[in-house]
């Protein structure tokens, strides 16, 4: 029964941890993690101390890292603050306007933040450019830790459901 409970919590954090790899609202690899975690409340906690540390510690790192990969992709190619705040306002209008809003949203909100800034269109195409790059980057990371969690975490479901 207890199995179960924590079961559906676990699969619950996990797509809300999926999803949060492209909305900013949401902090993915954390709620993905999380799932992990309340699988040690079983009767035989499923993984050991060091794979939990090391895991956290990828967490950490992956969020730190979301904040830093883009502002250093907007910076490395001339961007502002503005152009970052575009581009994260740009994600979260995009979500609404479906998959293709996931890519337009964040480029168009950074190029309309530089141009906001700099008055100048052809900076503001660069900066936009480096914004989105950045963007995708932290994006792609958090998806692939998000996924690598999902599949240890079904790894040990499968496990269970097969003893």
């Amino acid at each position: 029964m207890i199995f179960s409970v924590l079961f559906v919590i676990g699969v619950i954090l996990m797509v809300i941890g999926i999803a949060g790899c492209f909305l900013p609202i949401l902090p993915g690899p954390p709620l993905c993690f999380l799932a992990l975690l309340i699988q040690q409340f079983n009767a035989e906690p499923p993984f050991e101390t060091d794979f939990l540390l090391l895991w956290g510690g990828v967490t950490v790192l992956v969020t730190l890292l979301d904040y830093l990969i883009p502002a250093y992709g907007a910076k490395k190619f001339g961007g502002s603050k503005l152009g970052m705040w575009g581009c994260t306002i740009g994600l979260v209008v995009g979500f609404w306007l479906g998959p293709l809003g996931f890519i337009v949203g964040p480029f168009a909100g950074a190029f309309v933040g530089e141009i906001i800034a700099s008055n100048n269109a052809s900076t503001a195409l660069k900066s936009a450019m480096g914004s989105f790059i950045g963007f995708l980057a932290g994006t792609l990371l958090k998806l692939v830790v998000c996924l690598a969690l999902c599949w240890y975490y079904f790894q040990f479901v499968y496990r269970f459901w097969a003893s």
